[in-house]
């Protein structure tokens, strides 16, 4: 039997990427899928490294990092040198940032009110916890393969 989980989950991303970059736009918030990411982790938790930000938004730290250059340059991050260990660099949010939070998530609301569109709480739940088995089993394998 043909299944095609991955291939739905990677369509419904790129589709829901599009989308919520043009209700972004649409509110004159001008950032990427990634940007929104990395913003999203250091709204919860100001203050962290690549690496922490790379392990909670499950982007590669490369990938963190060469974002984060990109928002460090327009003024939404900084980067700072750690006083207990001056080997790691902190990232955090600036003014600005700070200022971007109520509106993000009022249209991140918007977009989640989107996504599940026609779904009774049960089906929401019951499909969330479907897919966090996935992610799940995705985590220990590449953890398995360190």
């Amino acid at each position: 039997m043909e299944t095609k989980g991955g291939f739905y989950i990677t369509q419904i991303k790129q589709l829901q990427d599009r989308i919520f970059e043009k209700m972004l736009q649409e509110h004159n918030i001008r950032l990427s899928g990634g940007q929104g990411r990395i913003l999203f982790i250091l709204w919860k938790t100001d203050h962290l490294t690549i690496s922490e930000i790379s392990q909670k938004t499950s982007l590669a730290k490369n990938t963190v990092s060469i974002v984060v250059d990109g928002m460090v340059k327009k003024n939404i991050l900084s980067r700072d040198i750690n006083p207990e260990n001056r080997r790691q660099t902190i990232i955090s949010l600036t003014d600005y940032a700070k200022s971007l939070q109520k509106e993000y998530e009022a249209v991140s609301q918007q977009m989640n009110k989107l996504f599940y569109e026609g779904f009774t709480t049960e089906e929401r739940e019951k499909f969330e916890s479907f897919l966090k088995r996935i992610l799940d089993t995705l985590i220990r394998t590449e953890n398995e393969n360190k």
